[in-house]
This record gives C-alpha cells, structure tokens and sequence, in this order.
C-alpha cells in the first residue's frame, strides 16, 4: 500500500524544515517546496527517512509558482498540506519599496489563500484530508515597524477561522492554524530586522519545538495551537489590551536600533 502524501511548503529553513521531517519520518511521502535552491539540499535530508520525497523550487507568491507547485504533485491525492510559506519585511512602512510589501501580502495572503483553495476543493469533495496553515500570534498585535506582516497573520488567521466554519460538514477534513511567536530562524535576517531587539532576542522559540506543537495539533484535528506558554498569554492579553498599547509594546520590540548590545 502506498504512503499517504504530505505537501510541505517553505520548507527550506525553520519550521517548514522541521514539518518536513516530522512528516518523512511518520511515513509520509513529501513534496517540499520553498523560493529558493535550498530546498533541494533540504529534500536531500528528508530522504534519510526512507519515505519518497521531491522538490520543487516555486514562488509562491504567484499563482503560477503554486500551480507550478501542485502540478509537480503528478495528480496524487494530497493527505496532508502544511502550508507554511511566509515572508516578513521589518523598518518604518513609508520606507518600504512597493515590490517588497506587496511580495509580503502575495506571499502570505494571495499564495496561502490560493494554495489552500486548490487543495481543500479536493479534500472536501472526498471528505478526507488535514491542512497546516502557519498564521502567527502577530495577527493580534498591530505591528508597528511590521505593519504589513502583522497585517497578513491577522487575515491569515481570520481567514482560517472562517474557512472552518464553511467546511464544518465535512467532519473527515481538517483545519489547524499554528499561531507561534518569534521564532529563532532566517525570518528575521532576511526580514532585515537583525537591527531590532526581536531580531537579536536569544529566547526565541526552537523551529523544531514550534512544528512538534503544530504537527500534533495537525494530526490531532485541533482548529488552532497556540505554540509556547508565553505566546499564550501574549494572545489572551491581546484582546483586552488597547491597540495603542500594543503597537507601542510592538515598536519596543521591532522599531531599527533597538537591538540590545
């Protein structure tokens, strides 16, 4: 009998790295995808595990690059989908180039949106299927210094609470955000916030922690996973806290040189 066929996306680095392995190593056959050429390194690790494994090198910030990425799945029925792939962009907005915002929100709203519309279609018309989507407890905090990326988390984990109540009725479908916080990986580097006191912050969660909360919460058919205690109580302060209040906590933490020596 076949393996069943997880699709893991950024999965190069951090915590799509660490899906990866959690799912190659429970058996899954794997399809792992990420921007950059990385990833076929990465693909090269997972096949320690024994299960088959593939790449795909894919932008998927556009609709091409995930059709691209769902073509390369050959037609085989997707079990499980982590759809992990995100990118972060820090320093004052009005500084920001326009393609490098918009790469965030095609990244993280129109690639996720599109991604998961592709594949719950098919999960749902056979009743039978688990997503992963990475949202961030960032949805909940105006991000000051992060405005657009705390801005995509906040539809992402919107967008996820809603789309679990459309597809209630299909009880064999699951739909599970994993909301971390900071998390010690390339995201902040290639954010361009290693100038920050989040960006050099040395308790950030451990990647591989962080996808262990979201797999079992994954397999658990759980609608969302708070990963790490502290986040917890950040997300429950959260709705009771002022969004002035927040944005300026936000600014502590993300504004450039507030990095501490």
């Amino acid at each position: 009998m076949a393996n069943k066929f997880a699709i893991i996306t950024g999965a190069s680095t951090g915590i799509g790295f660490e899906l990866a392995t959690l799912a190659a190593k429970n058996g899954y056959d794997i399809l792992v995808a990420a921007d950059e050429p990385l990833i076929d390194a990465a693909a090269a690790d997972f096949k320690q595990f024994g299960t088959d494994v593939q790449s795909v090198q894919a932008d998927l910030s556009t609709i091409e690059g995930v059709d691209q990425l769902l073509a390369a799945a050959g037609g085989r029925q997707i079990d499980v989908l982590c759809a992990n792939a995100g990118h972060g962009l820090g320093h004052a907005f009005l500084d920001q180039d326009l393609a490098d915002w918009r790469k965030v929100v095609d990244l993280n709203v129109i690639g996720t949106a599109y991604t998961l519309q592709k594949v719950l279609k098919q999960m749902v018309a056979r009743n039978d299927g688990k997503v992963l989507v990475t949202g961030s407890i960032a949805g909940y905090i105006p991000g000051s210094f992060q405005a657009v990326y705390n801005g995509t988390k906040a539809f992402v984990d919107n967008f996820v609470s809603a789309i679990q109540n459309e597809i209630k009725d299909a009880d064999g479908v699951t739909l599970t955000n994993l909301m971390p916080g900071p998390v010690e990986t390339e995201f902040f580097a290639r954010g361009g916030m290693l100038d920050t006191d989040v960006g050099t912050d040395p308790k950030k969660s451990d990647p591989a922690d962080v996808a262990k909360d979201g797999w079992d919460a994954l397999m658990a058919g759980k609608a969302s996973i708070v990963s790490g205690w502290k986040n917890k109580l950040q997300v429950a302060t959260a709705n009771v806290t002022p969004n002035a209040v927040l944005a300026e906590r936000h600014r502590k933490m993300a504004e450039p040189g507030t990095a501490k020596n």
